[in-house]
């Protein structure tokens, strides 16, 4: 028993001392890799109630964040702080005697998993090199897809995604249509285009216009035009990191310059993508 004390004593200050090299390195790096808090995504994501899923057999590379140890392990697993080490040499000491514990406790979120219970658990199985461990799921669905590569700083843009969703309905509307500009604030220029389309819609046909009348004539008259041309011209494989709504984006401010021009013919949305893909190219 005191030669499994010891290792476990062992494991403990080497798993906290790479977590202490991680660390420094992320800080360098400029790119930490922390644990992600459940609260924090439920709030971005606009999450809702779990539903149980039963007792499954878990990726351990997919467990990315703790609902309320966040602090206390890092993206890992590994231990952080020293007021960890007693309850993690116990569950390590189990390991080696091969006492078999009880299903951590996870919530599911898109691809991922948060821990509700058994973090220190989590935290060994992935010390000792175990790929899997057993969990009673309990699923929360996500408007959004969420990846084991996601990252804390990337919850703003995602929350931003769900709120434009929830505004306009477009994943239900047009399910198969991935509409993900880049850069922040990406979605508040996309609701401000449909709401002008709205007002001119209503203006021109003189009658009020609807909410989803007026998504559903931006996406085919506006949006998808510009689609169309990214698609058929293929300046993404160009353009590592961009989206086709980045480039419609660009293609509003570079339609409002052409059209602004004394004496240009007023040009359409898949006239400008295809002028500003041009002229791209051209740099």
């Amino acid at each position: 028993m005191s030669s499994e004390i010891d290792r476990s004593g062992y494991d403990f200050s080497r798993a906290r001392l790479l977590s202490f090299f991680n660390q420094v390195r992320g800080t360098l790096s400029g790119r930490r890799r922390r644990l992600l808090a459940f609260d924090e995504v439920r709030e971005k994501l606009h999450l809702g109630g779990p539903v149980y899923r039963g007792v499954q057999t878990v990726p351990l590379d997919k467990v990315i964040g703790s609902v309320n140890r966040y602090r206390d392990f890092d993206r890992l697993f590994l231990p952080t702080q020293s007021h960890t080490e007693d309850r993690w040499r116990r569950i390590n000491r189990a390991w080696y005697e091969e006492v078999n514990l009880p299903p951590v406790l996870l919530y599911k979120v898109g691809e991922v998993y948060f821990v509700v219970d058994g973090n220190h658990r989590v935290s060994v199985a992935r010390d000792r090199g175990q790929a899997f461990i057993d969990a009673e799921v309990r699923e929360v669905e996500s408007r959004v897809p969420v990846t084991a590569d996601i990252l804390p700083n990337d919850l703003e843009l995602l929350g931003e995604r769900v709120e434009f969703l929830e505004r306009t309905q477009l994943d239900r509307l047009y399910p198969e249509v991935v509409i993900q500009p880049t850069v922040l604030g990406g979605y508040d220029r996309l609701l401000e285009h449909i709401a002008v389309h709205r007002y001119f819609m209503g203006i021109d046909q003189g009658r009020p216009i609807s909410e989803e009348e007026a998504v559903r004539h931006w996406h085919e008259t506006l949006y998808l035009p510009v689609v169309q041309v990214v698609d058929r011209s293929e300046v993404l494989e160009e353009l590592p990191g961009r989206t086709a709504t980045d480039i419609y984006l660009w293609t509003m401010d570079h339609l409002h310059f052409l059209n602004s021009q004394e004496g240009g013919a007023p040009a359409g949305p898949g006239e400008a993508a295809a002028d500003l893909i041009e002229s791209i190219r051209d740099d």
